[in-house]
């Protein structure tokens, strides 16, 4: 099952600093992006945070699981979704601890003989 564009909408919207909030369709399911990092997933209509130190201490008790089969864990958000505020801490402090994205490597052109 993929997921709907309005729950993907509806969190998007919930995040505060929305200049630096996008989303990606990828496989049928949704990537949240802050400031060039995926920061979450959106699988089935749920959504998953990636799992940092900072974002486990925040949250507390931590619900994990994986977005997809075969997936790593990460932290599946579901009472929290409606509380604008904590979410977009959450997020803040999830992008705050991932590394930056590594540069694209160019694509060589073959030479034609």
């Amino acid at each position: 099952m993929s997921s709907d564009k309005d729950f993907v909408d509806f969190v998007v919207d919930q995040l505060e600093d929305s200049n630096m909030i996008t989303s990606k369709k990828m496989f049928g399911e949704y990537a949240i992006y802050y400031n060039n990092k995926i920061v979450a997933l959106i699988c089935d209509n749920q959504l998953f945070v990636k799992p940092t130190e900072a974002g486990k201490s925040f949250i507390g008790n931590v619900k994990e699981a994986p977005p997809y089969p075969g997936a790593k864990m990460s932290f599946l958000i579901t009472d929290k979704i409606d509380d604008r505020e904590w979410l977009s801490q959450l997020i803040r402090i999830t992008a705050n601890e991932l590394p930056e994205p590594k540069p694209k490597k160019k694509k060589l052109k073959e030479k034609s003989k």
